[in-house]
């Protein structure tokens, strides 16, 4: 299955152990991962700012992330289907991938809980339906 990563379950996947980490690792195994340049510079902005993870560190995950991803440049969509033009990115890199899912703690994505034919879910709803 196709799925988009938002760059806040990354992060929580490299932060901590828990079900953001689980649901990565379950994508890298069973399922292709679609993200765009635009979601790595997210990741790497804030794995360096906010979670201070080393430089070397940082670059050795998004090296990783390009490995394990299909790296796709986002569909345009209309402006007006959220409130954040970063969140534009994450929807149009699911259409441009056509990705069965977009996987995010956002709750501005969260609240649509769908556009077209892509599902928008959180961790652990998505980590219920692949176990449900």
């Amino acid at each position: 299955m196709r799925v988009v990563l938002d760059s806040n379950v990354i992060n929580a996947a490299f932060a901590a152990r828990g079900l953001c980490a689980e649901v990565f690792e379950l994508c890298v195994v069973e399922h292709n991962i679609i993200i765009s340049e635009h979601i790595l510079s997210e990741v790497q902005e804030k794995l360096v700012d906010k979670i201070r993870l080393p430089q070397k560190i940082v670059q050795d995950i998004i090296t990783y992330l390009r490995e394990q991803s299909e790296i796709l440049i986002p569909e345009k969509i209309n402006i007006f289907i959220c409130r954040y033009k970063d969140d534009l990115n994450i929807i149009g890199t699911a259409l441009s991938g056509k990705a069965k899912f977009i996987i995010t703690g956002d709750n501005d994505l969260l609240t649509l809980k769908r556009y077209k034919d892509v599902k928008i879910v959180t961790p652990r709803n998505f980590w219920l339906h692949l176990r449900g």
